[in-house]
């Protein structure tokens, strides 16, 4: 434990490079306030990384007088991670491992602080039933994947959630109960403030069935400024994989057969049959399909890639119109990564599109079924 003094000066640097948190790795406790009364009061430790006396943790016999001051040596920490380093774990906690630590926290502090307030976005949170699971998306985990790009506008989000729902993709009302939900959400919550200008941006995240994915993204439309997040799996979270140099050419098979009745087929995410479409709609359709070299559950990594997927499907649903008529209508089979299934919503005009007729596979029910339809206006 330091039992050096050191300068106001040097403890308000400090503080301002850590922000008033812990430094400790996964830590960064707030150090402004008691967990439990929530009565506001100091309650961080400084903590030195070499020890301020050669016999203390870590301890030099030039360096601890050297640096004891000095704001390089210095951490913020609480409590419990201050003993942790001092006390109960020194050995596993060397220079470099703290001087690592004490870099990578004031370094995000840095890059966080710089945002400028044009980069300020409104979180919109979607989660539906999925089959017998649920799907949570937070918060914290959305404002990790924006930064550092943007900003979380307000503390909480913007939630669409049908909350505690007893009901699961394969019930009868379950698509009934869950669009009319949705769509009451998003008007009561979004849809104003988008109009008054009080939202200038939004960061969508979404996790539910296709179907209501599409129908959120017709909600929103192509009109606001909007950035939609793509759930990852390797590695897990949100965040783009900024690293990722993997390009998907997307393309498109235009149908064998000329008729009425007309099928987009989306296979992105796994490859669906044209067979199991024929089944529901019959031999006598025409299908379109939107796919890339090898479908898979993660292809999409990069906003650049889901850019080009709504250029393409804005080219598509005109192309598909020209040959089949404006009062036709889309019977729509997808199997995509869910952004673009909202960006796909987005980029299908009312007045301008052919009514949209959406399926679902449910293995409860033996192959796709017929989910939401979208009207033209």
């Amino acid at each position: 434990m330091s039992v050096s003094y050191i300068p106001e000066p040097t403890k308000r640097i400090l503080w301002a490079k850590a922000a008033g948190r812990c430094q400790y790795e996964g830590c960064n406790k707030i150090l402004w306030a008691d967990d439990f009364t929530k009565s506001e009061f100091n309650t961080s430790y400084i903590a030195h990384i070499i020890g301020d006396k050669p016999t203390g943790p870590r301890g030099d016999d030039i360096l601890s007088e050297k640096l004891k001051n000095d704001i390089s040596n210095l951490m913020l920490m609480c409590d419990t991670h201050h003993r942790l380093i001092d006390v109960i774990d020194v050995s596993s906690h060397s220079v470099e491992r703290l001087v690592e630590m004490k870099k990578k926290h004031e370094d995000r502090i840095e890059m966080l602080t710089d945002i400028k307030e044009e980069y300020q976005s409104h979180i919109l949170l979607y989660g539906a039933n999925i089959g017998n699971h649920t799907a949570p998306v937070s918060w914290e985990k959305a404002a990790f994947a924006m930064a550092p790009k943007r900003y979380p506008a307000h503390r909480q989000a913007i939630e669409l959630s049908l909350k505690n729902s007893s009901f699961v993709d394969s019930d009868d009302h379950y698509w009934l109960i869950e669009k009319e939900h949705l769509n009451r959400q998003f008007n009561d919550k979004v849809k104003s403030r988008l109009s008054s200008g009080e939202i200038k941006h939004l960061s969508v995240f979404g996790l539910a069935p296709q179907p209501l994915l599409i129908e959120l993204g017709t909600l929103i439309s192509d009109i606001p400024t909007v950035d939609v997040y793509q759930l990852l799996r390797e590695p897990a979270g949100w965040r783009w994989d900024d690293g990722c140099t993997v390009e998907n050419i997307f393309s498109v098979r235009e149908p064998a057969i000329k008729s009425n009745k007309v099928a987009l087929n989306i296979s992105l995410s796994a490859n669906i049959n044209d067979t199991r479409i024929v089944e529901v709609l019959g031999e006598d359709t025409s299908i379109w399909t939107l796919t890339i070299d090898s479908p898979n559950n993660d292809f999409l990594r990069k906003p650049e890639q889901l850019s080009n997927f709504r250029i393409l499907c804005r080219k598509l649903l005109n192309d598909i119109k020209k040959e089949h008529g404006h009062n036709n209508e889309l019977h729509v089979f997808p199997a995509m990564p869910v952004a673009a299934s909202i960006e796909f919503g987005r980029v299908w005009m009312p007045k301008a599109d052919m009514r949209l007729v959406i399926y679902d596979e449910n293995r409860s029910k033996g192959g796709f079924i017929k989910a939401l339809e979208k009207q033209m206006i």
